[in-house]
């Protein structure tokens, strides 16, 4: 991926987008392909594209089963999730049907998951059956429970891959991506925005800032609101043996906590053979604290003095104490994935990959679980893109531009 960064920040272009992750790289893409010609720059702070969440995720395609019908979120999963099986088709990425099962332990699970088959079938989610405890044994052997839902359509995708095969179809299109170039501010003059990065300005006619996990401080230096904040929570997987990975033909979820963003512990099948375990959900001290004991005393002064952040904590004090003990035995993880594969046991797992997941909080204590964008006349911010942001992102890139088109007051 470090061969798509294609030179120097211009000194000035049309749009500047700033962040090189899956989102970013779709925008850009998708500003080319409505106005050929578009003098695009990416700016990107790390050394190549896709360095956090687009390439530390889950790799999993959703169809569309948790989101509330009609809205937004609900929408862009299931266009989304088309047009990236287009889109691999197209460009030989791997991408693979594997289905998913979401596993009722017991009777009093059932009315959530009558509730996530309603959503599903709502929202157009393909081919979602009910499984009996006969019909889950026949998808998933070694899988228990009394009720599940299963969505064939699940797909898992390479989503690095996929954000490589963006980079060049931009790169090739004579636009610049940026990469060691981190963007500080985005200055707003009355016919230009002054983006100001690690190698001085360029000026740039309008800006869209897909930064991910550092969306709002990019937001608040450049004249926004500081609601919402971003808060980092690490996500730790666990890998399954190799010689255990046939406890599992697909992927495997639990029914999760309505009133979280979060899906629980489950295990994931990846296009190159790996089952993962998790991911768990602790609040960390870093925003690319893929290492637990990474700690940035910027990023971790931000969290703790956010007003919302102690809202949060006052709430969900117990998920808290029950994430730690995840973090803190492995035991207690994969326990937790034994209530539904219960021959699984600790013995078959290795350390794994770890993720953050750019969990935007506001002032109040909600977790933001929906879009959140500050714009003027000549910027965009993309305050939240929530999951499922990579499933969605060509979805989501549409909806931006369409956005931003009204916003700039651009026409055709």
């Amino acid at each position: 991926m470090d061969t798509v960064s294609n030179g120097p920040p211009p000194a000035d272009c049309d749009v500047a987008v700033v962040g090189a992750g899956i989102l970013g790289l779709a925008v850009a893409r998708e500003l080319l392909q409505r106005r050929p010609g578009l003098r695009v720059g990416v700016f990107e702070r790390e050394p190549a594209i896709a360095r956090h969440q687009t390439g530390h995720n889950s790799g999993v395609v959703h169809a569309g089963i948790y989101y509330a019908p009609g809205s937004l979120k609900a929408r862009l999963c299931v266009e989304g999730a088309k047009a990236l099986e287009r889109f691999c088709e197209e460009y030989g990425i791997r991408y693979q049907r594997c289905g998913k099962v979401i596993v009722a332990l017991d009777e009093a699970q059932l009315p959530a998951l009558a509730e996530l088959e309603r959503r599903g079938r709502a929202n157009g989610a393909a081919d979602l059956r009910r499984l009996d405890v006969a019909g889950l044994a026949e998808v998933e052997p070694h899988v228990r429970g009394v009720a599940a839902l299963h969505s064939p359509a699940t797909a898992i995708v390479d989503y690095p891959a996929v954000a490589a095969a963006l980079a060049v179809q931009i790169a090739a299109q004579g636009s610049t991506i940026s990469t060691r170039c981190g963007v500080d501010r985005l200055l707003e003059t009355g016919t230009s925005v002054v983006v100001r990065h690690e190698h001085g300005e360029t000026r740039a006619g309008h800006a869209i800032a897909c930064a991910g996990a550092w969306s709002d401080r990019l937001a608040r230096a450049s004249g926004a609101t500081d609601d919402p904040r971003i808060v980092p929570f690490r996500g730790g997987y666990l890998r399954l043996r190799p010689e255990r990975s046939d406890l599992v033909r697909g992927l495997v979820y639990p029914v999760p906590n309505p009133e979280l963003p979060f899906l629980g512990i489950h295990l994931t099948r990846h296009v190159d053979g790996d089952v993962l375990l998790g991911p768990s959900a602790l609040l960390v001290g870093a925003r690319d604290a893929y290492r637990l004991r990474r700690v940035r005393p910027r990023d971790l002064l931000e969290t703790l003095l956010w007003p919302g952040t102690a809202r949060v904590m006052r709430r969900w004090w117990r998920t808290g104490l029950e994430e730690l003990r995840f973090a803190a035995s492995r035991r207690a993880f994969v326990a937790e994935a034994a209530r539904y594969v219960p021959e699984l046991s600790v013995d078959d797992v290795l350390p794994g990959p770890a993720g953050i997941r750019a969990q935007a909080v506001s002032r109040d204590g909600k977790l933001v679980d929906d879009f959140a964008f500050s714009e003027t006349a000549r910027t965009l911010h993309v305050r939240n893109a929530p999951s499922p942001g990579a499933t969605s992102s060509l979805a989501i890139a549409a909806h931006v531009v369409d956005r931003a088109s009204t916003s700039f007051g651009w026409s055709g």
